[in-house]
Order: structure tokens, then sequence, then C-alpha cells
């Protein structure tokens, strides 16, 4: 009987550490197979939208960005897995529906959107207390980002300048993407621009990759957090040596520009682009935004703006993508 239950409880723990991602971290993603990326020029995906019309992006740019989605892995239970399997989905079509569809198709008029799916870190990540766990859960999600950037070197890149870019926890994993590939390397001269947005990001992180500072600045740095105005963030670094653009200038001074230069937010509905309602100011480390107006934007109460960084700068990053591919192309 013993022996019995000991068997048991033996499988239920090996159960347990399968569920928990031990055959997960022992297996490499293939790139080479298109499920395994949300967006890609070979394949129909929601980065290939266009908001409030019913065209998609052409296929055949000269440019390509590579875009690292942000955090979608957080639901409230603690008995997932700190990382979640890359065929998750439940979970991929959650990806595909927000933030490739509102955040990179943002890209899509200035080159073809690779955006690989990964094995993300799970939100609790940020927060946990067990930092050796947490750790661990970045490390595998890196891993796969770069596994996915270098497979678009080897079979889709073929000297093509690009764009990388990221949000959140794709930022997290980007600034070192391009500290170990990209920064001081022959690969720099092809980088259009690094859109670094949603996390702090030191002026001087990189070696020889400079913040960007003029709307048509090369193979440089872009990076913000937005918060409502006249709120500082008490958990986040502050200060001068944090990159702060501006996405109605793309400078990086602290000159306030009004919400009559922005080209368009994308917020719920993504067939509507809403003109004209949010303005932007570098302060202290951080953008600030007088909160918009929007359908139903009296119940949004929050000061952190992180989640809608992208969205409320939509027009304007769309419009800046392009125009640096065009001056990178004209260039060179």
């Amino acid at each position: 009987m013993q022996t019995r239950i000991f068997i048991l409880l033996l499988f239920f723990v090996i159960s347990l550490s399968q569920l928990f991602g031990q055959e997960v971290e022992d297996e490499t993603v293939d790139y080479s197979n298109l499920n395994n990326w949300a967006a890609h020029p070979d394949k129909k995906d929601n980065a290939d939208r266009i908001p409030g019309t019913e065209f998609t992006a052409k296929k055949n740019l000269d440019a390509d960005v590579f875009f690292i989605h942000p955090t979608i892995y957080s639901e409230k239970d603690d008995s997932l897995p700190w990382n979640p399997r890359i065929d998750d989905a439940e979970l991929n079509k959650k990806v595909d529906e927000s933030t490739i569809l509102f955040q990179a198709s943002a890209f899509n008029g200035a080159g073809r959107v690779f955006a690989p799916r990964y094995r993300q870190a799970h939100l609790r990540s940020y927060s946990t207390s067990n930092k050796e766990a947490a750790k661990k859960a970045f490390a595998l999600a890196y891993e796969d980002v770069k596994n996915a950037f270098e497979h678009y070197l080897t079979y889709y890149n073929h000297g093509r300048p690009f764009i990388i870019a990221s949000h959140s926890q794709g930022t997290t994993h980007a600034g070192p993407l391009i500290r170990e590939l990209i920064d001081a390397s022959p690969l720099q001269n092809k980088l259009v621009a690094a859109y670094l947005i949603g996390m702090p990001v030191p002026k001087d992180y990189f070696k020889t990759i400079r913040p960007c500072e003029s709307p048509n600045s090369l193979h440089c740095s872009i990076s913000w957090r937005t918060f409502k105005r006249d709120h500082l963030p008490d958990n986040r670094p502050l200060g001068d040596s944090i990159l702060v653009t501006n996405p109605l200038s793309w400078k990086t001074d602290t000159t306030y520009v009004a919400k009559s230069e922005n080209k368009g937010a994308v917020l719920r509905n993504f067939d509507k682009i809403l003109l004209q309602r949010v303005d932007a100011q570098v302060h202290n480390g951080v953008l600030w935004a007088k909160k918009p107006r929007f359908p139903w934007s009296f119940l949004f109460r929050q000061k952190n703006y992180h989640i809608a960084d992208i969205n409320f700068y939509y027009g304007n990053i769309r419009q800046n993508a392009k125009d640096r591919v065009r001056t990178f192309l004209e260039r060179y």
C-alpha cells in the first residue's frame, strides 16, 4: 500500500514538474515554423491591418521591423508556470488581438513586420520576491527573442535596413538584444532606429547607439513612459539620466507639445482613429500627458498610462517610422 502511494506521489510530482515548465525549458523554439511568429510577411496577421480602413499593409517594402511585444501573460493565478508554452493557443490569440493589432501595426507602413511568439515571463516576474525564479523566467524569454532575431537575420534580412520596436517586457528584452548583437557592430549601420517604449532606458545604456535628437535621426534610440500630467511614480527610475523622447516632436527637450500635433490615437476601437486627443511633455525621466477625452474616459482614473504608451501616439509613430526609413534609403 505504501509503495503504491509512493508511486502515485512520484507520478504527481513529475506531472507538476512538467506543468511548471520543465519540458518547456528543455526545448528550443523552431522559428522556421510560421506558427511561432505572431506577425510575419509570409502570413496574414493583425500586424498587417491599418486602422480606420479596409486596406492591409504592403508586403514589398524595402525595410523590416522586428517587434517584441509586451507582457500579455498576466492572469492572477499563482499556480501558472513562470513561462507559458509557445503553442498556448488561448494566450497566442490574446497576443494577436491586442498588442499585434494595436501596437505592431503602427510600424507596418515602414517595413515588413516580424513579431516572434516567445515564452514571455509572467507579469508577476516583475514584482515577486522569488528573484531566482523571475531571473530564470526572463532568461528563457530572452533566449527565445534572441533566437528569433538570429533566425530573422539568417533567413530574412539579406542586408536590409531594420527597425527594432518594443513595448514593456518587449523592451526588457530588446535592450540586451541590441547591446549583445547590434551595438558597436556592423549591424548598427543597418539599424534605422530602436523604439524602446514603456521601460526606463538610461541615455548611456548603449556604447555607440545614442538617443535620437530629431525626427530623422538614424542609428539611434527612442524611449518614453507615459504618466498623467503632474504625477511622478515612486517606484521607477526618474531624472535626466533616463531617455525620454517626446513622440509629438521626436526630440528629448522639455518643450510642451499640444495635442493639436497628435496625428491620432487608437484605443478600444481599432477601426476608429481619435485625432488630436493627447499632448506630451518630457519631465524628469517620464512623459507627461493630460488626461485625454475619449468615449467612457470618465471611467479612466489611472495615473499610469503605460498601457497606452503606443496607442496614444499611434499616428505619430506610424508617420515617424516611415519618415526615418525614407531618410535611411535616401542617405544610403
